[in-house]
């Protein structure tokens, strides 16, 4: 997804934070646990000790602005600038959709920050941390995908798991964090409906995010073409549950899912995409309608 050269992005409030280490505990939501098991199936490096142990470390304050990111013309030649500034459009999205809504923190991770969801980092992957109502991601997480693991990880792909994080701090503010908690895995269980309803709100970002405008009126972002829509669905697809364990070499088994399916994953980004927010109740939905 392209920005247009002059919207203004230099008002986004994204930090840049780095250079602590921690386990990561419990309550992280998103990419994050996942990615961590698509990095080991793909190098046959064991990570998954990032995925727990130990109690979480207590958020790290402050940070520093991105520097040089003031227009699209600089969203669109840099990653951590492309995702400061989206941030800005997707926040300005649930603003007209979401009464009370508020802004989460973006942060954006060099080498490794703690969060009171325990350390993000580009091991760990993007994820959203509800103590903290913060997104943390570490942009070269995408140019690992790139350079290694034979996915394209464009803009649309990186802004895709960007509004995916803030589908779930909406889930937060809303409520449905707690009206459904963590119950487990399987394919029916409350984590695949959370991951699956902020894939959902994801696509439906995606549908509208050329809607969204600067302090003078211009557009954030171009409409999306069809190559960058595919390459998004090709990130979402990367991540079902089924395609890592396939490509771990194991057995895929639903009853361990905790994301979704990669054609769960996909298809509810398109019911957002053509239904919008509302379209995204994935809690009322049969299991085996999901």
């Amino acid at each position: 997804m392209t920005f247009n050269d002059n919207a203004r992005v230099g008002g986004n409030s994204a930090k840049r934070r780095g250079g602590t280490v921690a386990a990561v505990g419990g309550g992280a939501v998103g990419l994050g646990a996942i990615v961590v098991f698509l990095i080991s199936a793909f190098t046959g490096t064991d990570l998954t000790g990032l995925l727990g142990g130990g109690a979480p470390a207590g958020p790290q304050s402050g940070g520093e602005t991105i520097a040089d990111c003031q227009t699209g013309r600089d969203a669109n030649t840099d990653d951590s600038c492309r995702l400061a500034a989206a941030s800005l459009d997707i926040d300005q999205f649930w603003q007209q959709r979401l009464d009370g809504y508020r802004e989460p923190q973006l942060v954006i991770v060099d080498r490794a920050t703690s969060s009171s969801c325990g350390t993000a980092s580009n091991a760990t992957g993007p994820f959203y941390c509800p103590p903290d109502e913060t997104v943390y991601v570490d942009p070269t997480f995408f140019s690992l995908l790139r350079s290694q693991y034979d996915t394209t990880a464009g803009p649309l792909a990186q802004l895709y798991v960007l509004a995916h994080e803030y589908g779930h701090h909406v889930q937060n503010l809303t409520g449905v964090m707690q009206q459904y908690p963590n119950n487990g895995t399987g394919p029916d269980s409350n984590g695949v409906r959370t991951e699956l309803q902020a894939d959902c709100y994801a696509g439906a970002w995606v549908a509208s995010a050329s809607e969204q405008v600067d302090e003078n009126g211009t557009p954030y972002l171009q409409p999306p073409t069809q190559q960058q829509i595919a390459d998004a669905l090709s990130a979402a697809s990367a991540v079902g549950d089924d395609h890592i364990q396939a490509e771990s070499g194991g057995v895929v088994n639903p009853e361990s899912f905790t994301h979704g399916s990669s054609e769960q994953r996909t298809r509810w980004f398109g019911v957002g995409h053509d239904g919008g927010v509302n379209a995204c109740d994935t809690f009322s939905v049969p299991g085996g309608s999901l």
